[in-house]
């Protein structure tokens, strides 16, 4: 078996002017990092980085380093998060271009269109210099979604961008955002044959479960069993294929009905941290049966702790070390063994994600701990 880790990258790691205006001169996500704290007993903050330090993404030799590293893992390749928010207006695209325009490093990559507003909680909660809360808002419209494609034609042809079934993997993180986004992917695939494509497989990400029904009807605190219904949701608008989330289904059966009630009536006031949940317990129902389906691309989550972005209410996970993670990708490359080998894709979430916590670059604390969970999760399931 030879499972296919694509491992969603972050950008956000080195100064853009619009950044400047906003959080302040020379802000990136490494300030964010930086003044983490712990918030509660035992809380493992900061986490800091180890061989690369707090790298700047303009140097080649960062990135030449971080595919050597994920190379070694068994990693296939790094999917870009892509900001392009509508008139041509781009945010961050400047490692992704010069990794293009240069063709180094020699590393497969593919896109995510992270098609978001971005408001002043975006990169850290309450510290924006600019009061608004809206700073930079998504637009959509049939021309710009021809000029969004121009944009990325010389990506899709590139030798090294991802395929599935010959065709190059795009996903969006928001698909039900884009409004008509049938038409959107209609219009996509035309102009895809057209400059000599065999189109676009497109793929939409979603939770497995949350605690209002697809249809909307439906709000408790209890995630809805309904995962079926969520991949259902996206692969019905056209899309390929779904990468699937499991984190809040999960922190919510881990929490139970009982504490889920008091942290929604008390959060922020009586239990600030009612909302901590243990890794490992929160991994036993990280996965469905459905993350078996062909269409369906499961998420590997190594860690997850936001608080250097947003405080404690945001659901932080303790007691994550690789040997657990390691055990996480055994169970999620045991659900996809079956599947045709183009689609047993896994989609690490994420690369270098450090101000969520979320991330396997080596660390401080375990070192290159987090990549060779991967490694060898991965030798096991040859």
């Amino acid at each position: 078996m030879k499972a296919r880790v694509i491992a969603l990258y972050l950008p956000q790691y080195h100064p853009i002017p619009e950044n400047d205006k906003w959080w302040g001169k020379g802000f990136t996500e490494w300030n964010n990092v930086v003044r983490a704290k712990p918030l509660f007993k035992g809380h493992y903050q900061p986490h800091l980085p180890a061989d690369l330090g707090f790298y700047d993404l303009r140097l080649p030799e960062v990135r030449e380093q971080q595919a050597e590293l994920a190379r070694e893992a068994g990693i296939e390749g790094f999917c870009y998060y892509h900001y392009w928010f509508g008139n041509g207006k781009q945010l961050l695209e400047r490692p992704f271009n010069e990794v293009l325009a240069s063709g180094k490093p020699d590393f497969p990559f593919c896109l995510c269109w992270a098609n978001h507003d971005w408001t002043n909680k975006t990169w850290i909660k309450g510290k924006s210099t600019q009061r608004d809360s809206m700073i930079m808002k998504m637009e959509y419209s049939m021309d710009d979604h021809i000029a969004h494609f121009n944009a990325l034609l010389p990506a899709f042809r590139d030798k090294r961008y991802i395929t599935v079934d010959g065709k190059p993997l795009f996903a969006i993180y928001q698909p039900k955002a884009i409004p008509d986004v049938e038409k959107f992917i209609e219009l996509w695939q035309k102009m895809a044959k057209e400059n000599g494509l065999p189109g676009i497989h497109f793929v939409g990400y979603t939770v497995n479960s949350s605690g209002r029904s697809v249809k909307g009807k439906k709000l408790s605190l209890w995630a809805t069993d309904e995962s079926a219904e969520h991949y259902k949701s996206i692969l019905d608008l056209g899309f390929d294929a779904t990468i699937s989330s499991g984190l809040s289904r999960a922190q919510s059966m881990c929490k139970g009905k009982l504490k889920m009630l008091l942290y929604f009536l008390l959060k922020n006031s009586f239990l600030p941290t009612s909302n901590i949940c243990d890794y490992s317990e929160v991994m036993k129902h990280y996965y469905v049966k459905e993350d078996a389906w062909d269409s369906v691309y499961p998420t590997l989550l190594p860690q997850w702790d936001r608080t250097p972005r947003a405080g404690v209410a945001t659901n932080p996970l303790i007691n994550a070390t690789p040997e657990k993670f390691q055990k996480t990708i055994e169970e999620a490359l045991e659900l996809i063994k079956d599947k045709t080998p183009e689609h047993q894709i896994l989609f690490l979430k994420a690369w270098n994600e450090w101000g969520e916590g979320n991330y396997i670059e080596p660390d401080d604390k375990f070192g290159h701990g987090w990549l060779n969970a991967v490694k060898n999760a991965l030798n096991k399931f040859k």
